[in-house]
């Protein structure tokens, strides 16, 4: 039997509308997903942020006693041979001690290892090493004081410090008490041999071990940020301008002589000039930070003055730089606790959020980072204690980032936020403002 035309339209047209039916049907039937719904949240910063400030020496227990939690940073220096015994042993008992006390008060440590110190004449690296066929024993003056100074000839030495970086690593790098890592060789390991003799590769490694140490320590640190002094900017002593590449690796800077008479008169000044040739946004993937310089006792004295010592306030230098911390050991005996804190705060990330909403089972919101650098670390918004996927680490100044997670049923006047993060100790915490009606 043959069907017309119109008559099978109407067939097919009547089937149509009763599938759409069906399936308007079976939709009405399933719950309908919620509209965001905006939330309220009201909080601030109250307190300098953790692995951010104004640092202080592990040893000044005084000084740390006085500041509290307007201290969130330690440093120290240790010798190689405060860890690798005489007989070869690695022995971290020292460097756990100094851990210890720092996130004992809440903060995280900042540390250096040193193989020379002007006027320091004990030897700094393990007595196997110092006294192996290849290594000769040698003293200069350095500073006009007679310093203890490595034989770089010696490849038992450079074998030593490669493996003692390996096994650093491999203890503390993922160590919530260990914020940072200053590396270095030369005086006070910033790179540099200052007032003294300088013969790359005998009292100061060749820069063909340089590039080698360079390597390996991108290679060796996955979590802990590592730092060299501004000083390595130096085409006399290491290899940066002559292998380009090496500026790639993903390191830090610091500078030991920040906000004297002359720093950053000008884009040729030396400090200003050292951080421009590593990169003006190296800060973006790894901390900036550095010292109070000691040129003189007025620099110390007003460096976190208004204006600072000259003509310029601590604050502006922070903005500049993108200052996550800054040694300022003297600065209990010079400034009181207010102002410290304040200079603290003007330092690293400042997170804001911007937006929160919530359907009642998922809960959404946005994070503006207001501070001057990034953190450095993982960090994660969470609702309820349930952690977003979403990290804010590497999060830029002035810069924002959406996260969201479904942590399930919830009234929205009692949802609770926070930033959280495993490489805090305790008693710390990350804050941020708000203002959401």
């Amino acid at each position: 039997m043959q069907i017309c035309r119109p008559l099978l339209h109407g067939f097919i047209t009547a089937a149509l509308l009763t599938v759409a039916s069906a399936s308007q049907a079976e939709a009405a039937k399933r719950p309908r997903v919620a509209d965001y719904v905006p939330v309220p949240l009201h909080a601030s910063i109250d307190r300098v942020q953790p692995m951010t400030g104004i640092v202080l020496w592990n040893d000044n227990t005084s000084g740390l006693a006085a500041l509290g939690e307007d201290v969130q940073l330690e440093f120290a220096y240790f010798k190689y041979s405060d860890v690798v015994t005489d007989s070869g042993v690695y022995d971290w008992s020292r460097v756990d001690a100094a851990l210890a006390s720092s996130a004992g008060r809440g903060h995280q440590m900042i540390l250096r290892f040193h193989d020379t110190y002007p006027g320091h004449t004990k030897v700094s690296i393990p007595a196997q090493v110092a006294g192996a066929p290849d290594h000769a024993l040698s003293y200069h003056n350095i500073e006009g004081q007679r310093t203890f100074v490595p034989d770089w000839r010696s490849a038992t030495l450079q074998a030593f410090i490669l493996e003692f970086y390996s096994r650093f690593a491999q203890r503390y790098d993922r160590d919530s008490r260990l914020g940072f890592v200053q590396v270095g060789f030369g005086s006070y390991a910033e790179y540099h041999l200052w007032d003294g003799p300088l013969k790359l590769g005998t009292t100061f490694p060749s820069k063909a071990f340089q590039q080698q140490f360079l390597a390996h320590l991108g290679n060796t640190f996955v979590k802990t940020p590592w730092s060299l002094s501004i000083d390595a900017a130096s085409a006399t002593y290491t290899p940066f301008s002559a292998v380009s590449a090496l500026r790639q690796l993903q390191f830090g800077l610091f500078d030991d002589s920040f906000m004297h008479e002359t720093h950053s008169q000008s884009n040729q000044e030396y400090n200003r000039a050292s951080w421009l040739f590593f990169g003006s946004t190296r800060y973006s993937h790894s901390p900036a930070g550095g010292e109070f310089n000691y040129y003189s006792d007025y620099d110390q004295k007003h460096v976190l003055a208004p204006n600072g010592p000259w003509g310029r306030s601590f604050e502006s230098f922070a903005a500049q730089y993108h200052i996550s911390y800054m040694i300022g050991n003297d600065q209990p005996g010079y400034q009181p606790r207010w102002r410290i804190r304040e200079a603290s705060m003007a330092t690293g990330y400042r997170f804001r959020i911007t937006a929160l909403s919530s359907n009642g089972d998922c809960v959404r919101l946005t994070v503006r980072n207001e501070g001057v650098a990034p953190i450095y670390y993982d960090a994660w918004p969470a609702a309820d204690g349930q952690r977003m996927s979403t990290s804010l680490k590497g999060l830029l100044p002035g810069a924002e980032r959406t996260a969201e997670a479904c942590i399930g049923p919830h009234a929205r006047a009692a949802l609770q936020v926070s930033i959280e993060s495993d490489r805090l100790v305790p008693g710390q915490r990350i804050q941020f403002n708000a203002s959401l009606p």
